[in-house]
């Protein structure tokens, strides 16, 4: 035992001074401090990449020089002339975002707080507000005469031919004054006053003759709409400037914020930071509005006859069929009739300005539905359901701009669904009900676009392996799909405006992204632009990792990233790493957002360790079944994954079982304790980072999907919560956690540690980063870290005699 920690010293001994060190061949060695410095060492990718509105450059974040931060780029679309942009040039550029007419000849768009209409053709720009206020929002009418915007949550429209301004809504914050709502109380006492006192009956005469008078005399002022203390968002006008449609959301009073100590301030005095609530606390309730303007009136829209409102999701009735003998049935028939709360999202107006849908979403996160809207009397019919028993999500499903949109004929709408188990391209008739999928097969799309000669969709999809990601081409009505890419890995791709070029950001999974720009055209090839890595970076073989797929024990096939050693030792030792974020993908052929992990990999298998990252049950790009797999169960199948993976490596990569490690942040920090709690002879050691301990003190968007809500289903709960299980740990175990975590709060961490307290547990550390948020950003944090992850696995996977230093 001496021998193997002198060995375990010299070792640590080694990683300090490593990044002196490099192999008499030139090829850089790894270490810890090399790899955890300033990402910049390793070259910076080009990123934000946007055309200009002539089509003639590309523009883009660069920083090949290693300064302290990123500069605007440009280069011509033939890839030649890159250079930086100038601070005057910089200025000058219209935003990258905003909205154009249909001919493409102008552009409007919001830049410092104001808005610009830009002439495409001229070059030039012309600012249509300049105030202290924000302006925001811009968009054309419909007749293309005015802009529309946001300023001080209301909608205002610039008139291009008079430069004049015309407020469109007016939304107070208040209510009414006593008399002029519908406060019974209030009605009746000024009905009092009128009838007894006569000076007040005829001051209130005069004051409504001004009234009618102002309204006369100034016959277009808007509405006033007061709104009690809510807020108003999504404010839309109807393209024959009818209808304002609106969204008024009521944020519960009775809500408590979580707080989050900062300890290392510049006062010198502990600040709190107010963070969010958790998991099942009171939560924002949503309405939606039409205000008629002929009509002078606005009115709610109502979900109550949409087909399956009132459908409870199948977790509550059978927890109402378990309990069913202590409830009375009537009561039981009244709760299966309510409406469920719902937010509606939109609208969404055909081209030809006389169509709209609206998307509905339930907050119980079951149903979506795509509805047509009658605006003029708020009724809704249904053209598609999406219902879910676990939740509604996959790529391409939501509810914005982009993520739903009419065919050219004005009849259809176009949208996302995973009716088939896979997230794929829909449309559906608006007056038939006429359902179409255009896309199918064991694959996803995403980031879908009409072209703009109407003939062709753009987007991408994993069609040729779920690790890769190909730019395609499609006919509008369907049919066959067209790579127009060969490169391998990942290309995400920026059209140029008319659609003549491609500007491509590519990599691979042993090399990050690059600039690469080409025709579009599928023979074209793709000529690179920026070589951003350095030489230091380049000097390093970084390995490639093989994707592989193993069977879970429910038979699934499940994707994984495999490290090997040059040389792997005969029953040698091994990690398995658990990417976060749950719904996200890394066993893929491109760069991954865990580079840092990445290049550890890299240098563990260096040192002897076969490492295994597994796309995991929840994991995305694999389909529905995959994403909701951990429905109610977190820690279930997400968790078996790993062991199944661990039993790979023993049986097909000769893998010592009782050598072992596991580690993991946010998500993977949970999957980790839950290993390291409940399956303790499959995994010696494990590094939990960053990690949920406990998910009914999570946030609400995130785990009411997959676990409901603590009151509705506390089985669930405590079926996938940690803390619930820390008796079960044997193996050595390392706790790493920031003290201003303001997602996953350090309140987790200090509530399990005094549970392994209590429980006398000592084979556990905990190590704490007092500047530190959820995602590290200090080199030296990300050093003391991953030293410590490198010393648990070297003192518990590493055999005591014949160890390698």
């Amino acid at each position: 035992m001496l021998f193997r920690k002198q060995a375990v010293a010299l070792m640590t001994c080694l990683m300090l001074y490593g990044s002196a060190l490099q192999a008499q061949d030139g090829k850089m060695e790894l270490s810890v401090e090399k790899i955890m410095r300033d990402p910049k060492w390793m070259g910076t990718s080009p990123s934000n990449i946007f055309w200009s509105e002539d089509g003639k450059k590309v523009y883009f974040s660069w920083n090949p020089d290693g300064n302290k931060s990123d500069s605007l780029y440009s280069v011509s679309a033939d890839g030649k002339n890159i250079r930086k942009v100038s601070p005057q040039e910089r200025r000058n550029l219209p935003s990258p975002y905003g909205e154009y007419n249909r001919a493409e000849t102008k552009k409007v768009y919001e830049k410092n707080g104001d808005i610009f209409l830009y002439n495409i053709k001229s070059g030039k720009p012309q600012q249509i507000t300049n105030t202290v206020e924000r302006e925001s929002s811009p968009s054309f009418s419909h007749n293309e005469q005015k802009v529309v915007y946001i300023k001080d949550n209301n909608l205002f429209a610039w008139h291009a031919a008079n430069g004049q301004t015309v407020q469109l809504t007016d939304f107070r914050k208040g209510r009414k004054a006593a008399g002029e709502g519908k406060d019974a109380q209030r009605d009746w006492l000024k009905e009092q006053q009128l009838s007894l006192l006569q000076i007040v009956r005829e001051r209130e005469e005069e004051k409504e003759a001004q009234q009618k008078k102002q309204k006369r005399d100034a016959p277009n002022r808007p509405k006033e709409i007061y709104i009690d203390d809510k807020a108003v968002n999504s404010i839309n006008l109807s393209p024959d400037e009818r209808f304002i449609t609106y969204q008024l959301v009521n944020r519960p009073k009775n809500a408590k914020t979580a707080i989050v100590p900062n300890y290392v301030t510049s006062s010198g005095y502990t600040e709190d930071i107010n963070t969010r609530t958790k998991v099942g606390d009171a939560q924002a309730t949503y309405e939606f509005f039409v205000y008629d303007t002929q009509r002078d009136t606005a009115f709610a829209v109502s979900m109550k006859d949409v087909a399956g409102i009132a459908e409870q999701p199948a977790y509550l009735l059978e927890k109402e069929t378990n309990t069913s003998a202590a409830k009375d049935t009537t009561d039981t028939k009244a709760k299966k009739t309510e409406v469920r709360p719902t937010v509606i999202y939109g609208p969404y107006w055909s081209d030809n300005g006389k169509q709209a849908v609206v998307v509905a979403r339930s907050q119980d996160n079951k149903d979506r539905w795509i509805l047509k809207l009658d605006p003029a009397t708020g009724k809704l019919t249904v053209l598609d359901r999406q219902r879910d028993e676990a939740w509604i999500n996959g790529p391409g499903i939501g509810y914005g701009p982009g993520e739903i949109g009419w065919m050219p004929d004005n009849e259809r709408v176009w949208f996302q669904s995973e009716e088939s188990g896979y997230s794929h391209l829909y449309t559906v008739d608006v007056s038939s009900g006429k359902k179409k999928e255009l896309t199918s097969g064991k694959f996803e799309v995403s980031d879908l676009r009409i072209s703009d000669d109407k003939k062709n969709w753009y987007f991408t999809a994993n069609k040729a392996h779920p690790g890769e990601k190909h730019f395609y081409r499609m006919p509008l009505q369907g049919g066959e799909m067209v790579q127009l890419i060969s490169m391998p890995g990942a290309q995400e791709v920026t059209l140029s405006p008319d659609e003549k070029n491609l500007a491509i950001r590519s990599s691979t999974s042993n090399r990050p992204w690059e600039l690469y720009v080409m025709e579009n055209k599928k023979s074209a090839k793709p000529k690179q632009v920026t070589e951003s890595l350095t030489e230091e970076f380049k000097s390093y073989d970084w390995r490639e990792p093989e994707v592989i797929t193993f069977k879970a024990e429910d038979g699934a096939d499940v994707y994984a990233r495999l490290y090997r050693p040059e040389n792997p030792e005969k029953n040698g030792p091994a990690v398995v790493f658990v990417h976060g974020a749950g719904y996200l993908q890394n066993a893929h052929k491109w760069w991954s957002s865990y580079f840092r992990e990445y290049m550890f990999h890299n240098f563990l298998a260096d040192q002897g360790y076969t490492v295994l990252d597994i796309d995991y049950r929840g994991s995305a790009g694999y389909g529905r079944d995959v994403r909701t797999g951990i429905y109610r169960f977190m820690g279930g199948k997400d968790l078996s994954d790993h062991i199944d993976g661990a039993k790979h490596l023993v049986e097909k990569y000769n893998v010592d079982p009782n050598r072992i490690g596991i580690y993991g942040g946010s998500y993977g920090g949970f999957i980790t304790l839950m290993a390291m709690f409940t399956e303790p002879d499959v995994f010696a050691a494990g590094a939990a980072l960053r990690s949920v301990t406990d998910w009914a003190h999570y946030n609400h968007g995130y785990t009411s999907n997959i676990l409901n809500t603590p009151y509705t289903d506390s089985t669930a709960y405590a079926k996938s919560s940690p803390i619930y299980y820390a008796e079960g740990l044997k193996g050595a175990l390392l706790i790493c956690h920031g003290m201003v975590d303001t997602n996953v709060h350090f309140q987790d961490v200090v509530r399990l540690t005094q549970r392994l307290i209590e429980l006398g547990k000592d084979n556990w550390e905990l190590a704490v980063y007092p500047v530190e948020d959820h995602g590290f950003v200090e080199p030296s944090s990300w050093t003391d870290e991953y030293k410590r992850i490198y010393k648990l696995f070297e003192e518990n996977l590493k055999k005591e005699e014949g160890d390698k230093i």
